[in-house]
């Protein structure tokens, strides 16, 4: 890890008090004094609410542009996410081979370019859905390649897993800060300039994240070369071996997926639905997932203190359930539209609270429990999982929209995410007390006790 002396330089073999006051000088420093992760997580903060503002402006582009079904706009959020389900496992094997920091300023710099071309095919009146849909599904590949590597990147920076919970509940936070502030700064800027050119916004936030990314000078370790040839199936088969050989590992994700699955069908339908059934515009659109991801906010604000106080398996029960029971919410809604609105931003903000708590909960638990070694390919299981059930939540949303109807489509995705709790009454996650060591720890430990 970065920051760690090597053998040749180390005089002597660290002595156990040696060895416990470094272990108590890491817990004790927080990593509001870690300037590096400072860096990143500023970038990656700005680059989430870009992303927000893109979730929003692009499916807007596509209904309001070009008149698209409602099978189109699924099809675009499948193709935003479909490359997580193709590429990701192989993309996690290529990471755990190279220093993640410049393959995600490759991805970011991809991803500007991208999203910069919207507007200015749409300015030249050379945008059409085709070309909409092609940029998307590029995007999506983008994406893939950083969100595999940021999440391997990010223990490089904190150096300690005793800062794994805390840098999850920050990285939380960014991302619950991006769902408030993010649809609403959408959906104005899309009434302001039209959606192809909000998208400009998301453009300049990942300009913000390349520079963040530059900033860095924690010297990040080369991947070891030295063991046997590597074989790409071989990695490929470890990697899905590691996640589901883990009853926990494997719990999360399959969970996961579901829960995945339900928010992205639940968001898609009710986006379709708000537009052509209910006619609520841009800024009400945004305003509403706006103000139900302040659920999103607290909980990842909270969920460090939540986790101290209560067991670790009973608070992910709780923040799952919550999550999966919100779109409920959305079927019940009746009476004047204020009241209607209200019951959505009410389920809204539940799933987002629990998504809020529990997400702290899965990536420290998946940090802990997986060496940095095979960190790529344990993400990129996880990717391929989760954005697989999104991407073809996606794409049921608009086929079931379609053929039935976006209101009584919601009340089949309610219905069957309701009954996705019966999962986690089985997980092994909720017997669960507090965050495992994780195994590089345990191996040193071992060794030095040797």
């Amino acid at each position: 890890m970065a920051g760690t002396p090597s053998a040749a330089s180390a005089p002597s073999a660290p002595s156990a008090v040696d060895a416990a006051s470094a272990d108590g000088a890491a817990r004790a420093e927080s990593l509001w004094r870690n300037g590096d992760f400072l860096r990143f997580w500023l970038g990656e903060t700005v680059s989430l609410l870009g992303t927000q503002v893109t979730n929003l402006a692009l499916p807007l582009t596509a209904i309001r542009a070009f008149g698209a079904s409602d099978a189109q706009v699924g099809v675009l959020r499948f193709l935003q996410l479909v490359p997580y389900l193709g590429l990701a496992l192989l993309i996690g094997v290529w990471t755990d081979r190279r220093r993640r920091r410049p393959v995600m300023l490759g991805a970011n710099a991809v991803r500007l370019v991208l999203i910069g071309l919207v507007p200015l095919l749409a300015w030249a009146h050379r945008l059409d859905m085709a070309g909409l849909l092609v940029i998307a599904c590029a995007v999506g590949v983008a994406s893939v390649v950083f969100d595999v590597s940021w999440m391997s990147y990010v223990p490089v920076l904190v150096r300690s897993p005793d800062h794994y919970v805390e840098a999850g509940a920050k990285m939380g936070i960014s991302s619950s800060a991006a769902d408030v502030a993010g649809p609403g700064l959408a959906g104005l800027l899309v009434s302001a300039l039209t959606a192809p050119v909000a998208l400009l916004v998301d453009a300049a936030s990942y300009a913000v994240s390349l520079f963040s990314l530059l900033l860095i000078r924690t010297p990040e370790p080369r991947p070891d070369r030295s063991a046997a040839p590597r074989h790409a199936p071989t990695e490929l088969r470890d990697g899905l071996r590691w996640v589901f050989g883990s009853p926990v590992l494997r719990a999360l994700a399959l969970v996961g997926c579901c829960c995945n699955f339900s928010m992205i069908t639940v968001w898609t339908m009710f986006l379709i639905h708000g537009t052509r059934d209910l006619h609520l515009s841009s800024t009400v659109l945004g305003g509403v997932f706006a103000t139900a991801s302040v659920g999103g906010l607290i909980g990842a604000t909270l969920s460090r203190r939540v986790i101290a106080r209560f067991p670790l398996g009973r608070v992910y029960l709780v923040a799952q359930s919550g999550l999966l029971l919100g779109p409920t919410l959305i079927v019940l809604a009746a009476g004047p539209q204020p009241v209607r609105i209200a019951m959505f931003v009410l389920s809204f903000f539940t799933t987002y609270l629990g998504l809020g708590v529990a997400g702290v909960i899965i990536v420290s638990l998946r940090q802990a429990g997986t060496p940095q070694s095979m960190m790529g390919r344990m993400t990129a299981v996880f990717r391929t999982l989760l954005f697989g059930g999104g991407a073809l939540g996606g794409l049921f949303a608009g086929l079931l929209s379609g053929a039935i109807g976006a209101e009584p489509a919601l009340r089949v995705a309610a219905a069957a995410s309701a009954l996705a709790v019966a999962g986690l009454l089985v997980s092994p996650v909720i017997r669960l007390r507090e965050l495992p060591r994780q195994p590089e720890r345990e191996e040193q430990r071992e060794e030095q006790e040797g």
